[in-house]
């Protein structure tokens, strides 16, 4: 209960007493309806959406697999791994991973990038299993996906509660994102967010995708006055927790062959909550 209480916080005790014995919270894969069921550390919360057809299996690299079906899996990347290929490094990433993960299955099993997080984010991200599921998916991603949530920690105290940040994100030569004002040449982007927690040092977010444009997230918290942890290439000076404080915590779609709703959630990094236990000690 406290840990759903903290994740869903536009939900009351009884809103989520109603979820639990309407069988829709799953623990690694498992319903549970018990409100005192005791987590421990690595444990993956599903709340809704139908039952994974995995229990959170583990993959080379710590990658976690928290669905999978005949045409998508959606995966728990750690920080630190790439989503796909670069020039410096080719093998360990979560493509890599899965590809030889699926390919244990059947040699001729492939698997289709759909979307991408940054190399020291964490969370939840959704790969195809055929073609034509990615071609759905990236035709029509804006329709399909409802819900793109993350939590992010924030060097200093942001004064309000709650808030929107629009701008057009622009890329310069050196592959870096800013932001400004001017829409010529540049992607509308659209961030909403609002404070979980303060810290005397750091403030937590819960912050949702209106657009998903490349690195929207940190440029737009640095637009704010408050870039994300040990995020130097958006402005940050602060390395309280030994990665950069990005997490993808939840995500929402409509099944691209199925049609079905489907809701995915990851829970915070330990790290995360640690920082700020620390801090009211």
């Amino acid at each position: 209960m406290t840990f759903l209480l903290a994740s869903l916080p536009g939900k009351n005790r009884n809103n989520i007493k109603s979820l639990l014995s309407n069988h829709q919270v799953f623990v690694d894969g498992q319903m549970t309806s018990q409100f005192n069921f005791k987590l421990k550390p690595g444990h993956v919360v599903q709340i809704g959406g139908e039952r994974p057809t995995t229990t959170h299996a583990p993959v080379k690299n710590d990658l976690s697999i928290i669905f999978e079906d005949d045409d998508i899996i959606v995966i728990d990347k750690p920080a630190g791994l790439l989503t796909i290929a670069t020039e410096n490094e080719k093998s360990r990433t979560a493509y890599h991973a899965l590809s030889a993960y699926v390919k244990s299955a059947h040699p001729a099993n492939k698997i289709f990038i759909v979307h991408r997080l940054d190399r020291e984010t964490s969370g939840l991200l959704l790969f195809a299993k055929n073609l034509h599921t990615q071609q759905v998916l990236q035709q029509n991603w804006e329709e399909i996906v409802t819900e793109r949530t993350y939590v992010a920690i924030v060097e200093g105290l942001v004064p309000k509660d709650n808030g929107t940040i629009t701008s057009y994100l622009h890329e310069n030569n050196a592959l870096v994102v800013y932001s400004n004002q001017n829409p010529k040449g540049g992607k509308k982007a659209v961030t909403h967010y609002k404070v979980i927690r303060r810290s005397k040092t750091n403030s937590m977010l819960e912050v949702n995708l209106e657009t998903g444009r490349k690195n929207q997230i940190r440029v737009h918290m640095q637009d704010l006055g408050h870039s994300i942890i040990n995020d130097k290439k958006y402005g940050a000076t602060t390395n309280p927790i030994g990665r950069m404080g990005l997490h993808a915590k939840r995500l929402s779609f409509t099944h691209p062959i199925t049609k079905k709703n489907m809701q995915f959630q990851s829970p915070n990094p330990k790290k995360f909550l640690l920082l700020f236990c620390k801090s009211h000690q």
